[in-house]
């Protein structure tokens, strides 16, 4: 990663600078790049996706797609913007520019080999700390997905197999068919 020196500490004033078609990550100033997504992963998201759009249709809430910048301040610090697969926004007021700027509501990670273990540790503390309340790790691979909700300020967490249909906890009546996200 010769474009983006490790001894440095970015933030996110330095990001806006870096060209545009760069996909990378800030997560507390270290900046961590990002490759083109595998097809499975794209369908899973693009299913994901359009449930949840289909869902939102006339509501207040609204489902975006990566590349969406998602700047927690959790902690007050400007060093940490995040590219979720998929977040939903219901308080319209974070919606800025080019992303959020707080928690959105939900937010889906889909997993891949090379970053699976950022989204299950590092993004996950991110996450909680910044009050997200409902977090997806949706795995194309094993066909699961795993579910944390924020309750009194911890994560409860649910493993949820191929044949299962999730409710999402934070849109009222909202559930997923996740046999759907794993067409082949």
């Amino acid at each position: 990663m010769d474009a983006f020196p490790q001894e440095k500490h970015y933030t996110y004033a330095d990001y806006l600078t870096w060209d545009e078609k760069i996909r990378c990550e800030l997560i507390d100033g270290v900046v961590y790049m990002l490759a083109a997504p595998a097809w499975e992963h794209q369908s899973v998201s693009g299913e994901l996706y359009g449930q949840l759009w289909q869902f939102l249709k006339g509501k207040p809430c609204r489902v975006f797609s990566a590349p969406f910048d998602v700047r927690l301040n959790a902690d007050g610090r400007d060093d940490t913007v995040v590219q979720p697969d998929l977040v939903v926004i219901c308080d319209r007021s974070k919606i800025k520019g080019t992303g959020c700027v707080g928690a959105p509501d939900m937010v889906v990670e889909i997993l891949s080999p090379s970053t699976a273990a950022k989204d299950k540790v590092r993004k996950f503390n991110k996450y909680w700390e910044a009050g997200v309340r409902e977090y997806w790790l949706v795995n194309p691979d094993h066909k699961t997905a795993t579910v944390h909700v924020l309750k009194n300020g911890e994560y409860t967490t649910r493993e949820y197999e191929e044949t299962d249909v999730v409710k999402v906890h934070v849109l009222d009546g909202c559930e997923i068919v996740l046999s759907d996200l794993f067409l082949e």
